[in-house]
């Protein structure tokens, strides 16, 4: 079944693009070409249990299972190896990416605390968006009483631009709500966009 995200794109945000970018050809039209997730467990002392755990959820928040990074090199002080696991990643394409994202903004972001939007700045410049996030609790497919530790996540969209402001555009039209500047007051500063994650 077709996700609704990918239905409302196809047949509303795709031409509304097309006409608000002032675009010649519908094949230039930004889309989203995937969503990386990436997970690290840092310098935990489990290191098995911690990798293990980050599986499991990273699995029931996106349907599928993730894999097994290592560390390219030994870093001393943080006691790590070369070729030990440091997180796990997971690539989702087609319907599972559309179904992450619409319950990334319409469930997940709602619950977090004082949320007043992501930051509108975090692109790479080459289209792409990343989006940080401390905990894993806002996700509801995690139970919060089986939460053994605190697990956060990066999780880039990679679009088929390189242009940040037409990415943007593509992620404002699929529900990305992207904090607003605040209109300045007499005597003060509008509220800076800082900050790159949405912290729960």
């Amino acid at each position: 079944m077709e996700p609704e995200l990918k239905k409302l794109y196809n047949s509303t945000v795709r031409q509304a693009l097309l006409k608000e970018l002032n675009l010649k050809n519908v094949h230039q039209v930004p889309r989203l070409d995937k969503i990386v997730i990436n997970c690290s467990i840092g310098s935990q002392a489990e290191r098995k249990q911690a990798i293990e755990d980050a599986t499991n959820e990273v699995t029931m928040i996106t349907g599928q299972k993730p894999m097994t990074t290592f560390s390219k090199k030994a870093i001393a002080s943080f006691k790590l190896r070369a070729g030990e696991p440091v997180g796990v990643k997971v690539t989702l394409r087609g319907n599972r990416m559309y179904d992450f994202l619409m319950r990334l903004v319409k469930t997940a972001m709602p619950r977090i605390r004082d949320f007043r939007g992501v930051a509108p700045r975090a692109f790479d410049g080459r289209g792409n968006y990343t989006l940080g996030i401390s905990d894993q609790s806002i996700f509801p497919e995690v139970e919060l009483d089986k939460i053994k530790r605190a697990l956060g996540f990066d999780v880039t969209f990679v679009t088929s631009t390189n242009n940040d402001d037409h990415a943007r555009e593509l992620l404002r039209s699929l529900g990305m709500p992207f904090r607003k500047k605040l209109a300045p007051q007499a005597g003060q500063k509008a509220e800076e966009n800082a900050g790159d994650e949405a912290n729960a």
